[in-house]
């Protein structure tokens, strides 16, 4: 059985513990009742990060967390959640309404779409606000005949979501090969999300497709050392969505893609989402 090693910080804010962390790749941080938890892919991120915390004063216990234990528990709190066109699902059963459940006023958006994500340890449900950014973001451009590169796909949330917002195709990558395992099961409870692959890569060292749409749901830190990257990947005319940065981390990310024009940009719950686009050749410039 897989298992995440993790650290259950024992007091503190999740957006501070998220900040002293951020070097060490996190894939999920949990607010429990007295702690905060925070799983890592692997056990050397894990003591780094212990070590971190500990010389910011915190006190941190490290602990394994098998995958079939948090998903169990996570289902048991998720419920559906709309996004605008979008309704997430955290299994197959949950889309089918209890006739004792009141109505969704959110459901009567135009045109829903409903996608399946289960949960997994570290790989996106929708419940995040990260990723409600960027599926927000999605819905505000034009899809149609798009070809979109989700880097660091996790769950495949995004990459299903685009398809079903019209994309014609849409590629997920993540060098986590569970992650890559998530995906696709996602996406085969998703049947009518056609033209959606998977593919184990790493952003830093693999040669990425160039594609009219790109996402990157990552961290702030990753995102600064992945910029020029990131715009090498779009087409003329392209667009970029990112998210996963804290909104003091924002100027820093803004400055690091400063060739590209800000067209879309949100916050909630201290992350930012940002929707960039590649300037044109009359040289537009970022927008203030």
């Amino acid at each position: 059985m897989k298992v995440y090693p993790a650290l259950d910080v024992r007091s503190g804010s999740g957006d501070l513990i998220q900040a002293i962390v951020d070097d060490f790749e996190p894939t999920a941080i949990e607010e429990r009742d007295k702690t905060i938890r925070v799983f890592f892919v692997c056990g050397e991120q894990r003591d780094g990060a212990a070590a971190a915390l500990s010389d910011a004063g915190y006190a941190t216990a490290a602990i394994e967390v098998p995958d079939e234990d948090w998903a169990r528990r996570s289902q048991q709190h998720l419920i559906p959640i709309t996004i605008g066109r979008i309704t997430i699902f955290p299994n197959p059963e949950s889309r089918t309404p209890s006739p004792e459940s009141p109505p969704n006023p959110k459901s009567q958006t135009p045109n829903p779409s409903s996608i399946v994500i289960q949960p997994s340890m570290g790989f996106g449900t929708g419940h995040h606000a990260t990723t409600r950014l960027c599926l927000a973001a999605l819905q505000t451009l034009d899809l149609s005949n798009a070809f979109l590169l989700d880097v660091g796909t996790g769950s495949g949330v995004l990459a299903i979501a685009a398809a079903r917002l019209g994309a014609a195709r849409a590629l997920g990558i993540d060098s986590d090969p569970d992650a890559l395992q998530s995906a696709r099961e996602n996406l085969a409870l998703n049947p009518d999300a056609g033209h959606v692959d998977f593919a184990l890569a790493d952003l830093t060292s693999a040669a990425l497709p160039q594609a009219d749409v790109v996402t990157a749901n990552l961290t702030g830190t990753l995102l600064l050392r992945a910029a020029a990257i990131l715009q090498r990947a779009l087409r003329p005319g392209g667009s970029l969505i990112v998210s996963g940065l804290l909104s003091e981390e924002r100027a820093g990310v803004c400055a690091a893609f400063g060739t590209m024009s800000r067209e879309w940009e949100a916050e909630e719950d201290g992350w930012v989402g940002l929707r960039l686009r590649v300037a044109d050749e009359l040289g537009v410039g970022p927008s203030a």
